[in-house]
């Protein structure tokens, strides 16, 4: 995460840069309508994920067995709340890290995912125990 915060300005200064010694500033203004188009396609995205998770209740899930059959370590928690369409309930105390966040089915099916530095490392599927039938 961190290195994402530093190479990503030193790699769209570099191609400024490298565009301003071939082409002069043609080329510099080539390269920021491209790094424009690119951080304006990053935040559509983000605004569309975040509605539609506004959209559902926090915490819910269609199906906790699918996510959990879904989730990798290492995805951020932005890609899980894309995955789920829900934001997440999150049980942790605010800015605790691991961040600890819940997402429930219809049928009390639920997903425990521990974040850390926005990461998910580990998560946890409970499901509830069947009723016994009378048979």
């Amino acid at each position: 995460m961190i290195g994402q915060r530093i190479w990503i300005p030193l790699l769209a200064a570099g191609l400024l840069v490298l565009a301003h010694r071939q082409y002069g500033w043609l080329g510099v203004a080539a390269v920021s309508g491209g790094l424009v188009m690119w951080l304006l396609m990053h935040i559509t995205r983000l605004l569309t994920v975040m509605q539609r998770a506004a959209r559902r209740p926090l915490g819910y899930v269609d199906s906790a067995v699918m996510l959990n059959a879904r989730l990798k370590a290492g995805v951020t928690l932005f890609h899980v709340v894309a995955m789920t369409r829900a934001l997440g309930e999150r049980t942790s105390p605010e800015g605790e890290q691991p961040e600890h966040y819940r997402w429930t089915d219809n049928g009390e099916s639920r997903v425990d995912a521990v974040f850390h530095d926005g990461r998910l490392r580990s998560w946890t599927l409970y499901r509830p125990e069947a009723e016994p039938s009378d048979t």
